[in-house]
């Protein structure tokens, strides 16, 4: 078979880096991979660390979607069996999976185009998932939820949505003594903080860290030593360092740089938060951290409430409620034999339905019976 990615990003978070990965299994399984993707972007870079087929364009000029980036797209849809392609948001009027399908309907392409989304943005138009064209397509969802919501508001027919979690890298995500020593090197925190809180991922409003620093602040009366380690980038990080100084925080608050390598940040927490406002899907942080065996307290949005069992494997928040957020930590903390418990449970969620070993063969088995129905 013969698969081609489009990432149409500069982003560089967990969908960038699963596309990654699945690039190098699916080869490594002996097929095909083509990668169509923003020059100079994340995916481009790491898409040249393997033997893949690159393709890139102008991320501000495809915009136009001139004859030549038609012919760009065309050409790296040629010959492909399957093209993924992440529903990113639209800008200018254009879309990348309806340009796509464009393209493979201007080219006569028998390529089957797959939209994957696992996140609800009601503003996201139907065609967005399924393209106004004359070829073959079907949507996949990372997300339970999220499958529900194409097929009962956007009323894409049923057989044309199928469920595919994406999964983690469990054998990689195995909590280890030796690397615990290296991580406790590379990121130090004050003497005697506890407990640490981490939050991973790009700093912007929809993430929530400035009601998550609310909390943070709230329960520095009953948790004096609560730390928060803020990994990543982003927009807001400017806003944020200032909300910090302005809350009086700097004792209990460390900023640290995006990493490709989480797993070490997980080595040295005790418990992840995920504070997002709105627009998630199932974040891999989230599935990364339980295969860590480590508790989560996360809002209650699209599919988190799939993983995140409340009482099981963490606790849900009312996306916002500073109080409420602050109290889920809290209530984990109190008790240490039922954090550890909900720890364990997590860790054998992921080994049972989402162990990336068997969810890639999950994506090939999808997309070969597309293939064979085609």
């Amino acid at each position: 078979m013969h698969i081609c990615f489009i990432e149409d990003t500069y982003l560089h978070g967990g969908t960038q880096i699963w596309v990654a990965e699945a690039m190098r299994d699916f080869m490594a399984k002996g097929h095909d991979v083509t990668l169509l993707t923003a020059a100079d972007g994340f995916n481009a870079r790491d898409g040249l660390l393997t033997d893949a087929r690159v393709v890139t364009y102008d991320f501000n000029d495809v915009v136009a979607e001139d004859e030549k980036h038609r012919d760009i797209w065309k050409d790296a849809l040629s010959g492909t069996d399957v093209a993924v392609c992440t529903v990113h948001p639209p800008r200018d009027g254009f879309h990348c999976s309806v340009f796509a399908a464009r393209c493979i309907e201007e080219a006569g392409l028998s390529t089957i185009l797959e939209p994957k989304t696992g996140t609800i943005v009601p503003e996201y138009e139907r065609e967005f998932y399924l393209p106004p064209r004359d070829i073959q397509s079907h949507v996949i969802s990372i997300t339970d939820f999220t499958r529900r919501y194409l097929i009962d508001t956007l009323e894409i027919p049923e057989d044309g949505v199928s469920l595919v979690y994406q999964g983690t890298e469990v054998s990689r995500f195995t909590p280890n003594e030796q690397r615990r020593r290296e991580a406790e090197e590379r990121y130090v925190l004050p003497p005697g903080a506890a407990p640490i809180l981490g939050s991973v991922g790009s700093f912007e409003h929809r993430k929530g860290q400035v009601v998550l620093l609310e909390a943070v602040a709230e329960m520095r009366t009953t948790l004096p030593n609560v730390h928060l380690m803020l990994v990543g980038d982003g927009p807001d990080e400017g806003l944020l360092e200032a909300k910090v100084r302005e809350m009086d925080l700097e004792a209990n608050v460390t900023f640290f740089p995006f990493t490709q390598e989480p797993v070490h940040v997980f080595e040295v927490i005790d418990i992840l938060v995920l504070s997002s406002l709105y627009k998630e899907g199932l974040p891999n942080v989230i599935l990364e951290a339980m295969s860590m065996r480590l508790p989560v307290v996360a809002s209650r949005l699209a599919g988190v409430p799939e993983v995140v069992i409340d009482g099981r494997t963490g606790w849900m928040t009312e996306p916002g409620d500073v109080h409420d957020l602050a109290r889920a930590v809290e209530r984990l903390w109190e008790d240490p034999a039922a954090c550890r418990e909900m720890g364990n449970e997590g860790r054998r969620l992921m080994e049972e339905k989402f162990d990336k070993v068997h969810q890639f063969d999950a994506f090939l088995d999808h997309f070969e019976t597309q293939v064979g129905h085609s």
